[in-house]
Parts: structure tokens; sequence; C-alpha cells
């Protein structure tokens, strides 16, 4: 049996230089953060004078609220980000060449321009053709708009990713491409690029972050507000260590509910079924018919 050797074990004397490099490495990294912890405590950002706000029960309501106004967002821009990628990587996967090349020119165009650009174009630029648009709908049609291209480009690479006798499969049983599509290719595409899909959605969250510039009173508009505020000895940086603890425990969440999710797809019969678990002696294009006769239940030829 021939093989190509992709990897070669390191030996003895690259193993001890690994372990010196890291290390050097694990020593750079905990300098770092001791000489920025020591910054800290020397300019008394650590000091019950700037900790003294986080007693009141009003600071930590309106850090609430902040925090609900950035889910708030998230949830909208999450939403209409991944129907957007849908409806866009169908079309850039379309056999027609009207409707694939104006909508690859869209894609190409809404991930070209940052999401800040596409927030302050829609707040600060639309009112001048007399058009106003609220700060929370700035920030998700923006969200939007550049995450549903990404993920359109996800969704694409992911289904044509997928070997050819999938989709052939589908059209030996009197399968029209619609309904390959929803019920063969998407299924598996999905299930593949769902860690990609969750880490977008991940981005999508943090992004909400930039609404601060147009006035969105999301989290971090309130962490800055609340840092810049003398009255309780301006404390930016225990606010923004708050901020980001939140950011934190928001973005392990969804990490969370996208883990359970793939686990529950993985032990879903149907999922494995379109996954296409080979039966006993079966192989190649006769397998790939199988997996999409189960994929698709009990649809038959003379039913469609």
């Amino acid at each position: 049996m021939s093989s190509s050797v992709l990897y070669d074990l390191p030996g003895p004397r690259a193993r001890m230089r690994n372990r010196i490099l890291g290390a050097v490495t694990l020593l750079l990294v905990v300098a770092v953060i001791g000489f920025v912890v020591w910054r800290f405590l020397d300019t008394g950002q650590f000091s019950a004078t700037k900790w003294n706000v986080f007693t009141y029960t009003a600071i930590w309501v309106r850090f609430g609220e902040a925090t609900l106004a950035t889910l708030a967002a998230f949830a909208a821009a999450a939403v209409g980000a991944v129907v957007l990628g849908f409806i866009l990587a169908i079309g850039r996967i379309s056999d027609h060449a009207w409707v694939r090349m104006p909508v690859g020119w869209i894609v190409e165009l809404l991930r070209a321009v940052p999401v800040l650009i596409f927030m302050l174009l829609l707040y600060y630029g639309l009112p001048v053709i007399g058009l106003k648009v609220s700060p929370y709908w700035a920030v998700v049609i923006a969200l939007i708009a550049y995450n549903g291209s990404v993920l359109s480009e996800v969704i694409r690479a992911g289904v044509e990713s997928l070997p050819r006798g999938q989709s052939e499969a589908g059209y030996a049983i009197g399968l029209r491409k619609a309904g390959v599509m929803r019920l063969v290719l998407l299924p598996q595409a999905i299930r593949a690029m769902l860690p990609v899909i969750i880490a977008q959605l991940v981005v999508t969250l943090k992004d909400t972050a930039l609404g601060f510039i147009i006035t969105y009173p999301e989290l971090l508009y309130f962490a800055r507000q609340l840092g810049s505020n003398g009255e309780y000895g301006s404390p930016l940086i225990p606010a923004a260590m708050v901020a980001s603890v939140i950011y934190v425990a928001m973005c392990l969440a969804l990490s969370y509910i996208a883990h359970r999710v793939e686990i529950g797809l993985r032990r879903s019969p149907k999922a494995s079924q379109v996954a296409g678990a080979e039966p006993p002696g079966q192989t190649g294009t006769d397998t790939e018919l199988i997996v999409a006769q189960r994929g698709l239940g009990k649809y038959d030829a003379s039913g469609l």
C-alpha cells in the first residue's frame, strides 16, 4: 500500500528545540501579562476608588440593559445574515448566468465594504437624502449585509465540496434541482459547515460593539460612557474589564449552544442517513443513490 507522508515525527533535537521555543514563548506571554497588570496596579486601576461604582445596583441594571440591547441587535442580525446567506448562496450556484453574475457582484460588494462604513452610511448618509434610520436598524442592517455575504460563500463552498454523485443520485430518482438542493445537498453542507457558520455568528456578536460609534446603547457604549464619568473617578479600565467578561460569557454561551446543536445533528438518525452511512456490500455510485434515497425518506420518483 502506497501512501504519501505529509508529516514526519520530530526527532530528539527537534523535540528539544520545540520545547525550548514553547518555554520561551510562554515566558514572553507571562512577562507581557505581568507588565500590564503591574501598570494597572501602579496607576491605581485596581484601587477601591475605581471599583466602588460597581457596588451600586443601578450600574448593574444599566449593564444588563446594555447587554440586552447587544443581544437584541445580534439576534436580528444573526437570523437575517443566515437567511441572506442562503439566498445569495443559491443565487451564486444558479445555472442561469443572469442570476449568478449579478448575485456574485452583490456578494463581492457587500464583503468589500467594512461593517463600520455600512453603519455610518446608514445612520449619517441616508438622512442626507431624506431617509432616517435608527441606530438599532443601522447596526442590524449593516451586520446582515456583511455577514450574510460571508455566510453565502461559506454555504456555497460547502455545497460545491460535496461529491458530484450526491446530486446525480437525486436527479436519478426524479428530483429537480430545487429538490436536490433542499433535500440532498443543503442538509449535508449545513452539517459540514456548521462550525464555520457559528464562528461567523460569533464575529457578528462582537461586531455589535461597533454600534457605539453611532450612539447605539449597547454594551461597549455604556462601558465607555461609564468609564468617562468623572463623578465615579473615570473607571475606564474597570468598565472595559467588566464589559469584556460579559462579551466572553456571551461568546462562550453561543459556542456551547452550537456544540450541543452539532452533537444533536450527529446523533440524529436522519442526519446520519444524509451523511452517508454505507450499508454492507454497497459502494461507489450505488451507495450515493441509496444515500440520496434515505435522505429523502419515503419519497419516490413516481410521487415527484
